[in-house]
């Protein structure tokens, strides 16, 4: 088997959250359930299976509760076995077996200063070769995990790699938006790119999603970069010095992608995913439907 090219992740996990408060008063958004599972799962899960070996967490104040979901629970264990709760006790050691699979380590970030200063946080834990970074609220499902087809794209390339997909004019200002030049199928040369551009400043509609392979003159351009836009350190920001002499990629990368990180998005979410599960997917339906009758009969 070969050995992947891409090692280690860095997910940042530290951001406020002010769009789901009172829920992230006291608790990390990573946290909040998508259907049964907290966001932050999907996102190791999906490290593990492109193949990677350590991922290190950046948190903020009050984010204990990741490093707990992680650990084992024998406390709950015993009451689960103690009432014969087999079935449950089963999920328990599903999630056991993810700190089995790979290492996790925990880096706090002092203030709330961007995701460009998120990843530099974790500079010192990454090493000399490249990584990757994934962000856990943007969940990508199905098929080839995004983060191996990001990994095959380095591995090609030798680039540091972007995941991308267009996206609506009315998208356009939420997004980092690349500008291209030569493209072969998926695969795209980045020549610059905008953070959250207005639309009539857009270069093209391929807009950068959560996933990223990072070479390491990406740390080297984090160094220099000062706050830009929202007065935050902007990872699109150093990614756009490294064009100056190293080479960035983008790649069109497959699967359903559901943006937990709004209270609609992560509404959405949960409701598409519910209608893919056997189990939950007619109670779902007639839910909806029931829900549509009633807010017709309101505006009658």
């Amino acid at each position: 088997m070969t050995r992947p090219t891409v090692r280690r992740a860095i997910f940042p996990a530290a951001g406020l959250a002010t769009r789901f408060l009172p829920a992230t008063k006291a608790q990390s958004k990573y946290m909040l359930p998508l259907i049964d599972k907290p966001t932050i799962q999907y996102a190791v899960e999906e490290a593990i299976a492109s193949g990677l070996e350590q991922v290190v967490i950046v948190t903020g104040a009050g984010h204990s509760t990741i490093a707990e979901h992680f650990e084992r629970s024998r406390a709950l264990e015993f009451y689960l076995a103690d009432r014969g709760k087999n079935d449950l006790l089963r999920v328990l050691a599903d999630v056991d077996r993810l700190s089995d699979q790979i290492d996790l380590s925990y880096v706090p970030q002092k203030e709330p200063l961007g995701l460009g200063h998120a990843v530099w946080t974790a500079r010192r834990w990454v090493g000399e070769g490249a990584c990757a970074v994934l962000l856990p609220d943007d969940v990508i499902l199905g098929g080839e995990p995004c983060l191996r087809q990001l990994i095959r794209a380095h591995g090609e390339t030798g680039a540091t790699v972007l995941a991308v997909r267009r996206v609506s004019r009315d998208q356009i200002s939420r997004y980092g938006i690349i500008a291209t030049g030569a493209s072969q199928g998926r695969l795209h040369e980045v020549v610059d790119m905008v953070e959250k551009p207005e639309l009539s400043e857009a270069p093209s509609d391929l807009a950068i999603f959560g996933r990223y392979v990072l070479t390491p003159d990406v740390f080297d351009a984090l160094r220099q970069t000062a706050p830009g836009k929202g007065k935050e350190i902007q990872l699109t920001d150093a990614l756009r010095k490294t064009l100056e002499h190293g080479r960035v990629v983008a790649y069109e990368f497959e699967g359903d992608y559901y943006d937990t990180g709004t209270v609609p998005g992560y509404l959405r979410a949960n409701l598409a995913l519910a209608l893919k599960r056997h189990d939950l997917r007619d109670a779902m339906l007639e839910a909806v439907r029931e829900l549509i009758d009633c807010a017709e009969m309101a505006v009658k």
